[in-house]
């Protein structure tokens, strides 16, 4: 399977919002969670591997709800990330219990990831067609032009990925007139409003709004095995610079790490477009919208009842 790119699943985060372990969720009468689909779509456009980026004492709930299954169709590999895996020079804060963030999490797979690959979150629901993109993407020419790195990402429409039942965080994005990533704009609170969104930056002291129409990032990314030295780099900086203006909660985002890539000229990121609708369960209350969007696809014929049999 090493000439088949490996699918990366961010799902170590801490499920604060929704108030248990959401990866592990079922979503379907059969005992399917959100991943489960996600999973399934990326074997089904030919990837041959899958790495699950979590907590080490998570393992054994991910063994037994979801990589046991798949492990038969794919490759299934774990990598935990972990609170001290941090620079030398660096420390853990003291009361520090939230993970160090998504650019933090893809450089754990350094060391077992050495063939192109993508990125997606563990609680998102993205659709067939957006995997089959990043299959051909990542299967295509991936060589470097004039010292160049390669990387794509799925783009979505913000008013297709908002939540009626809190805030949620997105990269927000511009492309050039050849559909390649220009800006990334990483905005933490988001919120469906009226009139379309809006975002603060005072945790809701005041809002500023903002077009439903804009492109953001679901953190679905495209990548060769390049960009880790890079994520390397970040994180250094990250250390010495950042995590003592806010050593309890500051976290290293990968969009803001590839956003700088691509100012320097280092990277280039092609957009690439999906035609299905994303949904995903940021909070509790969304969970009945994404068991009904489940059970009319199926209802369609584009999922079997039980996808592992």
């Amino acid at each position: 399977m090493a000439d088949k790119p490996t699918l990366v699943i961010l799902a170590a985060g801490m499920g604060s919002r929704y108030g248990g372990l959401k990866q592990i969720d079922p979503i379907d009468e059969q005992g399917h969670k959100i991943i489960d689909f996600s999973i399934y779509d990326a074997y089904r456009a030919g990837f041959g591997k899958v790495v699950f980026i979590i907590k080490e004492e998570n393992e054994k709930d991910f063994r037994e709800c979801i990589g046991d299954a798949v492990s038969k169709f794919m490759e299934v590999q774990y990598v935990y990330q972990k609170l001290d895996a941090i620079p030398d020079f660096a420390s853990v804060p003291e009361g520090r219990v939230k993970p160090w963030g998504t650019a933090h999490a893809i450089y754990a797979c350094r060391d077992i990831v050495k063939e192109p690959f993508a990125v997606i979150n563990s609680d998102d629901y993205y659709g067939v067609s957006a995997f089959k993109s990043l299959y051909e993407f990542l299967t295509g020419d991936l060589g470097e032009k004039n010292g160049v790195y390669p990387y794509c990402m799925v783009g979505y429409m913000l008013k297709n990925t908002l939540t009626d039942n809190g805030s949620v965080a997105r990269g927000c994005c511009q492309m050039d007139e050849n559909g390649f990533l220009q800006t990334i704009d990483e905005r933490t609170k988001i919120i469906k409003t009226e009139e379309g969104a809006a975002y603060t930056l005072d945790d809701g002291a005041t809002y500023i709004p903002m077009s439903a129409d804009t492109l953001v990032s679901m953190n679905m990314w495209g990548f060769t095995p390049s960009v880790f030295k890079e994520l390397g780099d970040s994180l250094d900086y990250f250390f010495k610079n950042t995590v003592e203006g806010n050593p309890l909660k500051s976290e290293c985002f990968l969009p803001i790490e590839i956003g700088r890539l691509i100012n320097e000229g280092k990277a280039s990121v092609k957009v690439l477009s999906s035609k299905d609708k994303w949904f995903g369960v940021t909070y509790k209350e969304d969970k009945p919208f994404v068991m009904q969007s489940i059970q009319a696809l199926k209802d369609k014929g584009i999922y079997p009842e039980k996808l592992w049999a």
